[in-house]
């Protein structure tokens, strides 16, 4: 509806400026060509799990190279500490909590008796009432692909189709594929139930009939992206290719496991399989961006490269970063973020000005050359005078809110701000906060809440308005709490 709606109006638009003028199609032809947008959304990738951002164990020569050309953003965070909502917020432009989507779909790991609070309610689906940018580039004429990971909502009402998507390959309501080989089968127990259900990642159907034995998901899911791309070579075109890796199930290529097994293990920064899963997400990298240049689109194109929360803490180590998947300390939340723009005139760009997920969307539109839609992406900033050079942020703070339990360690029902250096965790279920300085203590290890009272208090109370100008949902006392 929303669709036919928006193509009406542009039709419309058409029609009055070919009557009005005349002259339509003429200047149409002087138009600048459109820049192509490719998003690279990894799942589950930590900060410090690329070689550009301090590993020396993961080998990721192409991330890096993109990190050498682009901007390298040292302080980009993801909008939550798990999936569903940061996924939401680079779709939107808004965080989780304005949306009420502030936990993982479908969730499930709430106790009734062992939890102290009720958790906060949310939506299961990313609402269709949200303009995502996908729609707003398919208005102008962008032919829109989403290809891998969707998590956001399911059949028959909530896929990529649903939210701007022209072509979707391999999106459906699972958050992960179950297997990373051929045929990509999987199992997965329904919350709360001893229901299992069953899915495969790329469905049935003459779409998916080139699958073959032994093929590996991350390269199929290049395949796939690339044969868009080319497909859409002569127009201008939105590609998410929102990897599955590295996700769990850990698995990888055999040889490549090989390879990172030599390393001793007191040398390794997280699991060989790990390791290689990594690999083969930088070879997609590599592909990509080859087949940019190949076609002469490198040129033309903007690219993003971003994960949606950290590392599994089972996978790899976020040192010096506390935390991980899961929990709001830095490691959880804190992400690789990498932007390389054809306009950019300075190439290395390493900038330290704190960004978030919700900034792509303006930021996007900004780079294309269409309008701001600040109605929708209420809670994001055009990173464009950044990675130009000519400019900052008017921001001071960003926010996060999470009202739910998970079962990652050190996750809790917390909030938080960030500001400046400070960084204020309030915690929902125990009635205190936590007060970190992160350009002095970037591992978290110091609680400045007792030394330092008035800015305890100063965010404390700048947590509590942002909270209520978005309605964020708060967790409600458990009358049913067993305690310990």
């Amino acid at each position: 509806m929303r669709h036919n709606r928006a193509l009406l109006s542009r039709v419309s638009m058409i029609v009055g400026l070919t009557v009005g003028c005349g002259v339509f199609s003429d200047s149409y032809a002087q138009q600048p060509e459109k820049l192509n947008v490719v998003l690279f959304l990894i799942d589950d990738l930590g900060w410090n799990d690329v070689g550009c951002y301090g590993s020396d164990y993961y080998q990721t020569p192409h991330i890096d190279q993109l990190a050498e050309e682009g901007v390298k953003f040292t302080n980009g965070y993801a909008a939550a500490a798990i999936c569903s909502p940061s996924r939401a917020s680079i779709l939107t432009g808004r965080y989780p909590a304005r949306m009420l989507l502030t936990n993982w779909i479908p969730d499930g790991r709430w106790d009734r008796k062992k939890h102290r609070l009720k958790e906060g309610r949310f939506v299961r689906a990313l609402p269709l009432e949200e303009y995502t940018l996908a729609e707003a580039l398919r208005e102008v004429g962008y032919q829109t692909g989403f290809v891998g990971k969707w998590h956001l909502g399911g059949l028959p009402f909530y896929y990529p189709e649903h939210q701007g998507f022209q072509v979707n390959i391999g999106g459906n309501d699972m958050g992960n594929p179950g297997n990373y080989f051929y045929p990509y089968n999987g199992t997965w127990r329904v919350p709360t139930t001893p229901l299992q259900a069953t899915w495969h990642v790329l469905g049935d159907g003459e779409q998916y009939d080139i699958r073959r034995e032994g093929e590996y998901l991350t390269d199929r899911l290049t395949d796939e992206s690339i044969e868009f791309i080319r497909k859409n070579q002569d127009q201008p075109f939105f590609l998410m290719l929102s990897h599955y890796a590295v996700h769990t199930p850990l698995q990888a290529k055999e040889e490549k496991i090989a390879r990172y097994e030599e390393v001793p293990e007191a040398d390794r920064q997280g699991k060989p399989t790990y390791a290689a899963m990594i690999e083969s997400v930088d070879e997609s990298v590599g592909r990509v961006m080859q087949t940019l240049q190949d076609l002469q689109l490198d040129d033309r194109t903007l690219v993003i490269f971003t994960s949606d929360n950290g590392a599994y803490y089972k996978a790899s180590s976020s040192r010096p970063l506390r935390g991980n998947k899961g929990s709001y300390f830095e490691g959880g939340i804190r992400v690789p973020f990498i932007i390389k723009s054809p306009t950019q005139v300075n190439k290395g760009i390493v900038s330290d000005v704190p960004v978030i997920g919700n900034d792509l969307y303006p930021t996007v539109l900004a780079a294309t050359g269409l309008p701001l839609r600040p109605y929708q992406h209420l809670d994001g900033e055009n990173l464009i005078p950044i990675i130009n050079s000519t400019g900052g942020l008017e921001r001071e703070a960003l926010f996060w809110h999470f009202p739910h339990y998970n079962g990652h360690p050190d996750a809790a029902p917390v909030g938080v701000i960030r500001r400046g250096p400070w960084k204020l965790i309030e915690y929902f279920d125990e009635d205190r906060q936590e007060l970190y300085n992160l350009e002095e203590d970037l591992s978290e290890t110091q609680d400045l809440s007792e030394q330092r009272p008035e800015q305890t208090s100063r965010l404390y109370e700048e947590l509590q308005v942002w909270r209520e100008s978005v309605r964020a949902e708060m967790p409600q006392p458990n009358l049913e709490y067993e305690g310990k």
